[in-house]
């Protein structure tokens, strides 16, 4: 069948080496998502463009796709609220030499006093597990415990408490 299909082969380069692309894609997949699932989302943030854009897509366009339909599930207002730390960018995209300023900007390395979009995500979801436990004294588990109150499995937020060095006993 290989030889059937490659009598006229055709290089579609991969996502990563069409970046451009990426604005339209994720306005599309925006739309179509947020229309099956009935909701209105009517912007995406500069941050969350930029944050899209510097990602090489490993996964390419349904990789994308599968992110971008998960974004709109977890956006509860008008504006898409991307779960950008789940992304993990390391700093190994190569850029052509004309746009090296810019580097640190897309890339999201911390430039000044700015700090990275998945930064932020992070320090986000750490303070909201610490207010929780705060909340409820230090209890995880249970029907009154954090779990509960950040709508998660038990298991989960041990994971996260033990991702960000964070201690139950110290807000008991």
């Amino acid at each position: 069948m290989y030889y059937r299909l490659h009598v006229f082969p055709i290089r579609i380069p991969p996502l990563r080496e069409r970046r451009e692309d990426i604005p339209q894609l994720v306005s599309y997949f925006v739309q179509k998502f947020a229309k099956q699932m009935q909701k209105k989302i009517e912007a995406i943030s500069p941050a969350v463009m930029k944050g899209l854009t510097a990602w090489e897509w490993p996964g390419n366009i349904r990789e994308l796709e599968n992110f971008i339909e998960r974004a709109v599930i977890i956006t509860r207002g008008k504006s898409l609220d991307a779960p950008l730390g789940e992304l993990r960018k390391t700093n190994t995209v190569e850029f052509p030499l004309a746009d090296q300023h810019a580097v640190g900007e897309v890339v999201g390395e911390r430039t000044s006093d700015k700090t990275s979009v998945a930064d932020e995500y992070e320090r986000k979801q750490r303070d909201e597990i610490i207010r929780a436990l705060t909340a409820c004294k230090g209890r995880v588990g249970g029907a009154d415990g954090a779990a509960a109150r950040l709508g998660m499995n038990r298991t989960t937020l041990l994971s996260r408490m033990k991702k960000f060095d964070i201690y139950a006993k110290q807000y008991a």
